[in-house]
């Protein structure tokens, strides 16, 4: 397509400016080497531009805003609303290149449920429509549903202008009101029904589903049932994903969606309240690990010794995106800065700075490949799984980053948090990279990529409980950036056995995902319970989309 070949091209022309003029020689070394890795250098730092954010949506539907020639007053239906959501949805991602997240999406939208409710039942009254109240409760659920639709259609087909569909994501299942509630049924029933006449899986909006305990978690909760359709979402559709809440709040502090696919803020308060909406992370630099414990030779001194080195060229890096920003005006991007979308209303030439500082913004040292990394200190006599020492090696390097990181922000005080990268890009990238200096090393490098963040090794065959056990102890360490997987066959005719895993999840990891086959025949519309997924690198993270199968 011609928009997304033009932002190519520029991408092209922006990371070798941003190589040649802006980034320290030390930093492009390190990142052409391998040693480092500077995301999104087609984007940043050539243009002022940060990753991934929530959008203050509530502040700018409440209090309206202007978009392009247009002043949008608040919106008098939950049609309208969601119509001007994908607007804004648009415009928020031409201006980043990270996730778009809507942080509660079912609680925010709720006011304007209860317009078109109110528009109904009026009509009712006046028409002298018999039951009126039972009258604009059925329109106000059909019109819910249809404002959903059109949604995730217009999200699914709407290009923003950097020639891409918007990575946006929806955070929703909090909200305790029916108008809440009928907004949390029509997203699910929406993507269970699937896109078109075929009935495709949407890619996005991806969906992130909060369960908390009195409210959706156990049988007797009020909304148990809508937890009933989110395991029957998944089973069809893989997502949502789900926030389990009281882990959530205890790994960061208090409770919020995560930024694109994984990236979580820290706790932040204005006037003595904490906020989450408008704030956002300014980008991410991650680094090699197995590089170092290949060069560590075995030596965990050794090794230490070159993190460290790595770890200041990282905060070099990082810091660059800090101060690529330091002199923008709000100008650059009214939507985000003048319009709400970042929760201020800044003048034209106001500075931009100040929002991200103090902590209200976040900024990430990523990290890959910690499973290679033990493997390559160790050897592949025991696998890490089975290794207590190796378990316990590979926490401590985490922890160790983690000290670091949060010195550097009661340094700068700018919120540096630590971040278990997902690139599937990156693992090949580092690995091809290592395989050409260093060959093929067993358990290492010979599967041509490295394994993302602190997940466990693809090829380790455990159940999901043991998996998640594996994994429970790293997203309260790597705080900044985390989510946990499990692997499973088709779970359509077995929702009891997902929702047990599901169950499990709930007090031990706060963000909990579903990977099954969702496979459907053209012909005959039968599910096939294949073990194939088809994986699509999309900006920060991968999505799975549907594989259809003739049969």
């Amino acid at each position: 397509m011609i928009p997304t070949q033009r932002d190519l091209l520029a991408g092209i022309v922006a990371k070798h400016y941003a190589k040649t003029r802006i980034l320290p020689r030390d930093v492009v070394q390190a990142h052409d080497e391998g040693d480092i890795h500077y995301h999104d250098l087609d984007y940043a730092p050539f243009f002022p531009m940060f990753n991934c954010m929530l959008i203050d949506l509530k502040g700018m539907l409440t209090h309206g805003f202007k978009m392009g020639n247009a002043e949008i007053d608040t919106p008098k239906s939950i049609s309208t609303a969601t119509a001007v959501t994908a607007q804004i949805i648009a415009q928020v991602a031409s201006h980043i290149y990270g996730g778009t997240t809507i942080n509660r999406i079912d609680e925010v939208l709720a006011p304007y449920v209860k317009a078109s409710y109110d528009k109904h039942l009026e009509i009712a009254k006046d028409w002298d429509i018999h039951q009126p109240e039972a009258f604009a409760q059925a329109r106000t659920e059909k019109e819910c549903y249809d404002a959903f639709q059109s949604l995730e259609y217009e999200v699914n087909t709407l290009h923003t202008a950097n020639g891409q569909t918007p990575f946006v994501t929806f955070g929703f299942g909090l909200g305790t009101s029916w108008e809440s509630k009928l907004i949390q049924t029509s997203i699910l029933k929406n993507r269970i029904a699937g896109l078109g006449k075929n009935a495709k899986t949407a890619v996005f909006p991806k969906l992130v589903f909060a369960i908390k305990d009195g409210l959706n978690h156990k049988s007797d909760d009020p909304n148990y049932d809508v937890k009933q359709l989110a395991l029957e979402c998944a089973s069809k559709r893989m997502y949502p994903d789900i926030l389990n809440y009281d882990k959530v709040v205890e790994v960061t502090g208090s409770f919020k969606t995560p930024m694109g696919c994984r990236s979580f803020l820290n706790t932040y308060e204005e006037n003595g309240e904490l906020q989450h909406e408008g704030r956002n992370n300014l980008g991410v630099v991650s680094l090699n690990l197995p590089r170092i414990a290949i060069k560590a030779k075995g030596s965990v001194d050794k090794f230490y010794e070159l993190l460290n080195d790595r770890l200041l060229l990282a905060r070099k890096a990082l810091e660059t995106r800090i101060s690529r920003l330091e002199k923008v005006k709000a100008r650059v991007a009214p939507i985000l800065y003048m319009e709400g979308a970042c929760g201020v209303r800044l003048k034209a030439d106001d500075s931009i700075a100040p929002i991200f500082k103090n902590g209200r913004a976040s900024i990430s040292l990523g990290y890959i490949g910690i499973h290679e990394t033990m493997t390559a200190l160790f050897g592949t006599e025991t696998h890490m799984y089975d290794d207590n020492q190796m378990r316990d090696m590979a926490l401590d390097i985490i922890k160790h980053m983690k000290e670091v990181v949060n010195k550097w922000a009661e340094e700068t005080g700018y919120a540096f948090s630590l971040y278990g990268t997902p690139s599937e890009n990156l693992c090949s990238r580092f690995c091809q990279i290592d395989t050409k200096e260093f060959g093929v090393i067993e358990g290492v490098t010979d599967k041509g990529y490295y394994t993302n963040s602190f997940h466990l090794d693809v090829q380790k065959k455990v159940n999901p409980y043991d998996k998640i056990d594996f994994e429970m102890p790293y997203p309260e360490i790597s705080s900044g950036g985390f989510i946990c997987y499990g692997e499973f066959p088709n779970m359509q005719r077995n929702i009891e056995a997902l929702e047990n895993v599901w169950d499990y999840s709930y007090s031990r990891v706060p963000y909990y995902g579903t990977n099954t086959p969702i496979d459907e025949c053209y012909e005959c519309g039968t599910w096939v319970s294949l073990t194939v997924q088809v994986r699509v690198l999309r900006v920060l993270s991968v999505v799975t989309t549907t594989l259809h199968v003739y049969l």
